[in-house]
Order: C-alpha cells, then structure tokens, then sequence
C-alpha cells in the first residue's frame, strides 16, 4: 500500500506543473484523498 502511495504521488508530482505551485497543488490534493480514506 505505501509502495503504490509512493509511487502515484511521485508519478501526479512528475506529470503537474514544473512549478512549485503545481507541486504544492498536487500534494495537498492527495493528502485529501488520503484524507478521505480514513
């Protein structure tokens, strides 16, 4: 489960904006669907 949770956030923080603002956006879309699951 950490192995595939790894692997898609490195693969969602490749695929945004070059941007650190993208980046960020990205990050704190997953921690609310993390969020969500608990």
């Amino acid at each position: 489960m950490q192995r595939w949770l790894l692997i898609s956030l490195l693969v969602g923080a490749l695929s945004a904006c070059a941007t650190v603002d993208g980046i960020g956006q990205d990050i704190s879309a997953g921690s609310r669907t993390v969020q969500s699951w608990f």
